[in-house]
């Protein structure tokens, strides 16, 4: 005869799901663990299908029995828990992969039937879904570091051919504004540069883009500001020795048909290193972070720092805004991804801080406005998924490219669907968080 008696804990359960049970007080066995909550949860709401849930307490997700976790943390039998559950982030499963033989320094999975890359030997490249190449596009002579699709420059012609406005950034010093038209089935793909944008004299590390504006950021500690516009003449001379040697071969190559040299519309200036990155945050404001270990705030029509956020030896490599504007995920050498309230301008404003074994390179935030989920990828070739209300441990792991550990150098978050760049070229990952974020994107599963 067994004669152990099993405890019981308070607990009240809060959530912030489509899903929630009316405020009541629940006795728990404290040999229970997130399975057995899960399904109490489920039988409590009568959903028809059931939903596997995580369960939050006091900031870090459950992983063991209420006894384990009461006991770690010095809470009594008669404590009341409050208990957050949240909709559990399934497996992440492996798609397709796409091979290149240069290095992925940028990737987005934002076209409902599309793949692009932009990748260190220049190139953008686009795919599709079935794992073809349709596009090769060697837009730059050095790596490309990033680019950007104008949403307001995309048409679709009558025979299903789609045409695009993209803008990128390579360490060539130059950002660029390009055409590209990606065929439907039987026809040929297009590249044309419209506009290179001339400022920088160090890499530029990224660009962004909204409306008719974009933004570059670069080692050399300036962003500039430009617009789309396609100037008749250029703004920018070109240097004597490029200008003469091109003087010879004006009577081949007619002017109107060079990609015209753009100057900025002005330049923000406040940085003491390099520029990692910057972002847009609404029509008129944006975000920026660098080597100098600050996030910093920015009025862009008047070119004025508006917020500087200081952290300690934290050299920043990339960053993330949340859909809300509110704050950001930025990933530093110290191996940390920190967030920050971009409505507070000292050291406080580091909210969370979520560490990685390696040094994480990029990150991208799920755009579903009530996800709390974010990804980062790392120098170990490992991608994580974190929700940003447990910073003890990532709720999901994958290995890009078979685990060889090769440096992951970005990654894109898009519906289902992660996009991951870098030493191995482009895998594709399903990855589920909040049910019903939105429509799927169809992969063919690599064969």
């Amino acid at each position: 005869m067994n004669n152990e008696t099993t405890t019981n804990q308070p607990v009240s359960f809060t959530t912030q799901t489509q899903y929630p049970l009316p405020s009541q007080k629940f006795m728990i066995p404290t040999t229970w663990r997130r399975y057995h909550l899960s399904q109490l949860v489920n039988k409590a709401l009568g959903l028809e299908k059931s939903i596997p849930f995580d369960f939050l307490v006091r900031g870090e997700i459950l992983r063991s029995t209420l006894a384990e976790w009461c006991a770690e943390h010095g809470v009594g039998e008669e404590e009341t828990l409050e208990i957050e559950y949240i909709e559990s982030v399934l497996p992440p499963q492996k798609m397709s992969e796409f091979p290149h033989e240069s290095w992925v320094s940028s990737v987005s999975c934002g076209l409902s039937s599309h793949f692009l890359t932009g990748a260190y030997d220049g190139y953008l490249r686009a795919f599709d879904l079935s794992q073809n190449v349709i596009l090769n596009a060697p837009l730059h002579t050095a790596p490309i570091t990033s680019f950007a699709i104008l949403p307001s420059e995309n048409t679709t012609d009558m025979d299903g051919n789609s045409t695009y406005t993209v803008v990128t950034a390579s360490h060539d010093l130059t950002a660029q504004i390009s055409q590209i038209t990606l065929p439907a089935i039987g026809s040929a793909s297009s590249s044309k540069v419209l506009a290179s944008l001339h400022l920088h004299t160090a890499p530029v590390s990224s660009i962004a883009a909204r409306g008719t504006q974009l933004l570059t950021s670069s080692w050399d500690g300036l962003i500039g500001l430009w617009d789309t516009s396609i100037p008749a003449s250029d703004e920018v001379p070109e240097p004597e020795s490029v200008g003469a040697e091109r003087k010879k071969r004006r009577k081949i190559q007619k002017d109107e048909a060079k990609p015209k040299r753009k100057a900025p519309v002005s330049v923000l200036k406040s940085h003491m290193g390099r520029v990692s990155k910057v972002s847009w945050t609404s029509a008129s404001t944006a975000a920026s972070c660098g080597f100098d270990s600050t996030v910093r705030l920015w009025d862009v029509e008047n070119s004025l720092c508006t917020r500087t956020i200081s952290a300690s030896e934290k050299p920043f490599l990339d960053f993330a805004i949340t859909p809300n504007g509110q704050s950001a995920l930025a990933v530093s050498t110290d191996r940390s991804m920190t967030m920050y309230d971009l409505r507070i301008t000292d050291l406080s404003a580091a909210t969370a801080s979520f560490m990685h074994p390696a040094t994480p390179s990029c990150v991208a935030v799920a755009q579903d406005p009530a996800s709390h989920q974010v990804v980062t990828g790392a120098y170990d070739g490992v991608v994580r998924v974190w929700d940003v209300r447990s910073t003890k441990a990532a709720v999901a792991v994958f290995k890009a490219w078979g685990g060889e550990g090769k440096k992951v150098l970005s990654v894109d978050w898009q519906r289902d669907v992660v996009a991951v760049g870098g030493e191995g070229g482009m895998d594709v990952w399903k990855v589920q968080g909040r049910a019903g974020a939105g429509p799927e994107i169809q992969v063919k599963p690599s064969a």
